[in-house]
């Protein structure tokens, strides 16, 4: 199975070696002038002058190893690979001992993808000539193929000792250290691969995925900026180009440079409409700076061709604009069979593992100052460690400070695999005995479904991660309520779904709200009139529930509406938005990202909450339930759309609850014209805060074991994963 990470990731060029065409044998006089004067056409660029020499040769002497060789040489640099084959093998009849033939039907095999075939290609041609660089260059590219990048980086250390001036072998051993997790390693190769050739527009490309992955985002850009402006590199290869753009609209993005990431990927577009995966991303770019130019039409086509099972939208994206629980299952399958294929050895092999206690590893990203963390740390402190032996995987930042420190102490082991591969840490999860691995990601931010892919443990599980189905059969459970996964929507899931009995999400007890809340003013806010507040990702907010906002603003004089600052693009382009449809721009504030227990602390100088549709607000949801401020919320038909409803009930509010968009419209209005109502609603929260499950984190902890426990036992009796309730504990 081949190693493809999360979208995010940049994409490698110049991993192809290309052989300069030589001539074999001496044949008789006229063949050798034909070749000599066909292969100097070949030399020289003239590629048509050439064939129809090399083809003339054939007419007459169609066994000819040179031509056949040469003329297949001219298929591989087209592209046409199972053409080339067919040459070449003829070659290869009639010169069995022909190493650079059997080096070019390796670049061959490695353009249809088939490098175990490549790799003996290219052991074929060494056992020949030890000595051909350019088959050891390409032996390295077949192993990395395989993922086998110790492998693939010793074959291009012994192409460089026999040629050390050639910048492909650099550059692609940097490739193979970058496979390798060894960052800094492989910038010092595609540092030499430039000193050798300046204008080398593939290195310049993964030198900026390699600063990328070392989080230098901006020396990155410089990068791949170098790399497009190079003449007769990317341009000349549009394949490349094509990556180059993904590769720099990501780092863009990530930078929240979003406008500018729009273009990158707008032109990737109208030079590849089908280009994986883009098209989504593009529209996706568009929603995180609120540009809802075709929003409609374009969310109506993605979900066309999401159902026609083309590869256009990653999951997650896909969550924000679909109501359709069916088109989220075929855009995950879409996603797995595309990208994060079941591997076909995987690691556990049906072993049986017999610890004193049942031993769980949470593998995630988020093992610091996240949304995540916020949520869980007070659960993974209480774990029963009498019956459970708690691991922490963390493949994600190391940022020091309180959570992490938190963190890493409620674990009975947590380790750190920020550097390793994600072949390494399911490897380690194996080697760990792990019973049961819990997927922390899905596909959000940063994650790496691959590793469940090698099915590292017996029993894998998603919870608190992607918001619906996986869409991958390595993928056993996924733990949820009744509210966010309906029985009559199990079809939709891959994995069999256990229900916990409250509410799916965890909560901790423990979190800190700041005492001091801080004045209106110092908020950007009027020191009068009904403050309406949606803290939720800007992407989330899409024309038809901003319709309903901007009614409510205009129905409750002096009243405001008060937003996440995700970026600068989305606060003016929301702006635009709101005086298009009669709205005084500065009735939207915007604030700013701080420190999470200040953020809670705000939350009191609102009057009321408002979710977003089909994508709820989630943890949000909880920091307003938390922070006292009452959430009003339309019950969707997908697992993203139905958690707030989830949470409400959870904390005993289920009258905030609608089933309609108008229902919604008017609670929300009747809220913010009767403050007798608010106020009881308010004060009902403050009293069930602290009484009902949703923020009763030993509640949920004991659910949650329970659920392990059930797991395990059915494994242990050498049943299948089937998806099963777990009982409400008694009051």
């Amino acid at each position: 199975m081949r190693q493809n990470k999360s979208g995010n990731d940049g994409r490698r060029t110049g991993a192809r070696g290309k052989s300069a065409p030589t001539v074999a044998a001496k044949p008789g006089p006229s063949v050798a002038e034909a070749l000599q004067r066909a292969f100097q056409f070949h030399k020289t660029g003239q590629v048509q002058k050439a064939e129809k020499l090399y083809r003339k040769i054939l007419s007459k002497h169609p066994g000819n190893a040179d031509a056949n060789h040469l003329l297949g040489f001219i298929e591989n640099e087209r592209g046409h690979f199972d053409k080339a084959i067919r040459l070449i093998e003829k070659s290869l009849h009639a010169n069995p001992q022909f190493a650079t033939a059997h080096n070019t039907l390796a670049i061959s095999l490695l353009g249809l993808k088939r490098f175990e075939d490549a790799l003996a290609a290219c052991d074929r041609a060494l056992e020949i000539n030890p000595g051909l660089a350019e088959a050891h260059n390409n032996r390295g590219n077949a192993l990395e193929g395989l993922e086998r990048y110790q492998e693939a980086l010793e074959s291009y250390d012994h192409a460089i000792a026999i040629d050390s001036t050639v910048a492909l072998a650099h550059n692609n051993r940097g490739n193979a250290l970058a496979g390798l997790i060894r960052f800094e390693e492989a910038l010092e190769s595609f540092e030499r691969a430039l000193a050798l050739h300046p204008d080398y527009a593939e290195a310049h490309n993964n030198q900026g995925n390699a600063l990328r992955a070392l989080n230098r985002p901006v020396e990155a850009l410089e990068s791949y900026d170098k790399a497009l402006s190079i003449k007769g590199g990317f341009s000349a290869t549009p394949y490349d180009r094509k990556d180059l753009l993904n590769n720099r609209g990501n780092v863009l993005r990530g930078l929240k440079r979003y406008e500018e990431a729009i273009q990158d990927y707008a032109e990737l577009f109208e030079a590849d409409a089908d280009y994986p995966f883009n098209r989504g991303v593009l529209f996706y770019a568009r929603a995180e700076c609120c540009d809802w130019a075709g929003f409609q039409w374009e969310s109506q086509a993605l979900s066309a061709g999401v159902r026609a099972g083309k590869p256009l939208v990653r999951p997650f994206s896909f969550a924000a604009f679909s109501d359709s629980p069916a088109d989220q299952l075929r855009c995950a399958t879409t996603y797995v069979e595309n990208r994060f294929p079941a591997s076909a050895t995987p690691l556990w092999a049906g072993e049986r593992y017999n610890h004193d206690r049942i031993r769980v590893a949470y593998v995630s990203a988020d093992f610091h100052v996240h949304p995540m963390a916020f949520l869980m740390a007070g659960l993974f402190e209480q774990h029963d460690r009498s019956r459970f032996e708690t691991i922490a995987i963390s493949f994600g930042p190391d940022e020091p400070g309180e959570m992490r420190t938190r963190l890493e102490a409620a674990f009975d082991r947590f380790i750190n695999v920020r550097e390793a591969g994600s072949w390494e840490i399911a490897n380690l999860i194996h080697e760990l005995e792990v019973d049961i691995a819990i997927d922390r990601k899905g596909y959000t931010q940063n994650a790496r479904p691959e590793i469940f892919a090698w099915r590292p443990a017996p029993i894998q599980a998603a919870w608190l991660a992607y918001p619906g189905t996986v869409g991958a059969g390595y993928m056993d459970y996924i733990l949820a309520d009744r509210w966010v996964i309906p029985e009559d929507q199990q079809q939709y899931y891959t994995e069999n779904v256990v229900y916990l009995p409250d509410t799916y999400q965890a909560n901790d007890s423990k979190r800190p709200i700041s005492e001091r809340t801080p004045s209106r003013a110092e908020a950007g806010l009027p020191e009068t009139g009904f403050v309406f507040c949606s803290f939720n990702a800007n992407y989330k907010i899409i024309p038809p529930v901003f319709d309903i906002w901007m009614r409510l603003l205009s129905r409750v004089g002096g009243s405001v509406l008060w937003l996440l600052e995700s970026n600068a693009a989305a606060a003016i382009n929301l702006r635009r938005e709101a005086e298009t449809r009669g709205i005084a721009p500065e009735r939207l504030v915007f604030a700013p990202h701080m420190d999470n227990a200040d953020h809670l602390a705000r939350h009191r100088l609102a009057d009321l909450f408002l979710d977003t549709l089909p994508f709820n607000a989630h943890t949000t949801t909880s920091d307003a339930l938390w922070a006292g401020l009452p959430v009003v919320t339309c019950l969707g038909t997908t697992f993203a759309g139905r958690v707030a409803a989830s949470l409400l009930n959870a904390v005993g509010l289920p009258e905030l609850v609608t089933d309609s968009l108008g229902k919604y419209e008017q609670l929300t209005l009747e809220l913010a014209q009767d403050m007798d109502a608010l106020v009881a609603v308010k004060s009902k929260l403050a009293g069930n805060r602290l009484t009902h499950p949703l923020f009763d984190t030993d509640r949920m902890r004991r659910h949650v074991e329970a659920a392990y426990d059930s797991m395990w036992q059915r494994h242990q009796r050498g049943e299948p994963p089937t998806g099963f309730a777990v009982p409400a504990l008694e009051d």
